[in-house]
């Protein structure tokens, strides 16, 4: 280790950690049947096994860039990760399902620590220039992890206890624990910051109250019920409520006026569009394999893989183009990369062979390489470093929240236009793959439509200039 720069360290160190979190978030999609078996307990209940990490995740997001301000960014980062490994230890005791979703939420408030932070670390210790492609490498993690992850979950709970799905994280989280001791560079702590009790129930309140509604949503009439409907409505007035209230504050929970700055404006439209087309295709596609073409999990599985390789290695292309030519000349060409690429999965058919798809997805992941990081590093690059943990703070609680909506919709249109399709006399197939198509055009104009958010951002020799209209 002693022949990699110090910087670079510091990646790695990052890397295991949130490789670790994102990993093991993924890991457990596939099992959820097999805990409702395990457990003798329906959808609804174990669905909290995901639903409170996303609510725990979000809600910890909007403080971790007060906490790591105050106590030092690599101290919360490191206890974070700690944190992450006493809720999968607990996890891999747990006896019940109430057991497991206690764990989960020990592991969500993990997470929100974690995350932002792990993206703060690297920008304090790499200059603008070089920080494109630092952000791109770490940025693996994030398209490797889930695409890997259901497999991985898979192979787990077929051949070893489910315990083990908890227990896998813990030698990853504590060579990570050991890494980020010794390599990640101390922040300085500001003891004098004082803690904004209102924003904090403000925020945690609304963020919550939006996460939860969407995280249950996954039909029409769960979306619209009455309950559902107050929580979205209680959780938008708080939202509201908290950027009055925070505008008006000397030393604010998550300083807003980071928006004033265009780039970062753009940046935040870019990667919500991105993170709507990302999950369009985690939902659609299984179905489209399974339901419409009838193949295994296998095939749905190793359909994804290829495509979460290239996204990884086209984000260190792209953030190495960032770092030289600037935003304009790769998140621009990413997104209509991607945009065209979902526009082709609306027009697929019965005849389409599962290679042209998995092409296609591959093609979906070059576009996602290219415009995501970049997108994030350039809108992060724009605003003043001493609120880059909480810029990464707000554009971590706004991907959850768009990601969330993503999959809401989705599975809102799908069921919605399929049984509206099969009402005129079309077999299931027919009418799964039309909404399937539809739902992927919708996708498509949704990146494409954030295309000229892509070239309005500023690269780092406009932010020399301080240009932050």
């Amino acid at each position: 280790m002693s022949k990699i720069p110090a910087k670079w360290l510091v990646v790695i160190s990052v890397l295991f950690g949130t490789f670790t979190v994102i990993l093991n978030n993924s890991m457990l999609n596939p099992v959820l049947p097999y805990f409702m078996d395990l457990f003798n307990a329906d959808a609804v209940s174990v669905g909290w096994v995901l639903t409170i990490f996303m609510v725990a995740m979000g809600i910890t997001m909007p403080i971790t860039g007060y906490v790591g301000d105050r106590f030092g960014k690599k101290k919360v980062y490191i206890y974070g990760l700690m944190l992450f490994m006493i809720g999968s230890t607990l996890g891999a005791l747990s006896q019940s399902l109430s057991f497991i979703i206690m764990s989960r939420a020990i592991q969500g408030i993990a997470g929100g620590l974690m995350m932002p932070n792990a993206m703060a670390l690297i920008f304090h210790a790499f200059p603008r220039n070089e920080r494109g492609l630092a952000v791109g490498i770490y940025g693996i993690a994030a398209m490797v992890a889930p695409a890997i992850g259901p497999t991985i979950g898979g192979l787990i709970t077929e051949f070893f206890a489910w315990q083990f799905l908890f227990a896998f994280n813990i030698p990853f989280a504590l060579v990570g624990v050991l890494f980020s001791t010794k390599y990640l560079k101390p922040t300085p702590a500001k003891p004098e910051l004082k803690f904004d009790y209102i924003g904090f129930i403000l925020v945690t309140i609304g963020v919550g109250s939006i996460l939860f509604a969407l995280s249950r949503g996954s039909t029409l009439e769960l979306i619209t019920a009455p309950s559902n409907i107050a929580l979205i409505v209680i959780g938008i007035l708080f939202v509201i409520s908290f950027v009055f209230y925070e505008l008006k504050q000397p030393q604010p929970l998550l300083e807003l006026r980071v928006f004033k700055v265009r780039t970062y404006r753009m940046s935040i439209i870019v990667t919500s569009a991105a993170s709507i087309g990302l999950f369009s295709g985690l939902f659609l596609l299984p179905l489209l394999i399974q339901q419409v073409y009838g193949l295994s999990l296998t095939m749905t599985g190793l359909l994804f893989l290829p495509a979460a390789l290239l996204s990884g290695v086209f984000m260190t292309v792209g953030g190495k183009l960032l770092d030289l030519k600037g935003p304009r000349a790769v998140v621009p060409p990413g997104l209509v990369i991607m945009g065209i690429a979902t526009l082709a999965l609306g027009f697929v058919d019965l005849t389409s062979s599962y290679w042209y798809i998995l092409l296609l997805n591959c093609i979906r992941g070059v576009g996602m390489g290219l415009g995501n990081m970049p997108a994030t590093t350039a809108g992060m690059n724009s605003i003043p470093e001493k609120l880059v943990a909480q810029g990464s703070a707000m554009n971590n609680v706004l991907r959850q929240i768009t990601s969330s909506f993503g999959i809401v919709f989705f599975a809102i249109y799908y069921e919605l236009r399929r049984g509206y399709i099969i009402l005129q006399n079309k077999t299931m197939e027919e009418a799964s793959l039309q909404a399937i198509n539809e739902a992927f055009i919708v996708s498509a104009v949704v990146i494409l439509l954030a295309v000229p958010a892509g070239f309005l951002l500023k690269g780092t020799v406009e932010q020399e200039k301080k240009e932050t209209e």
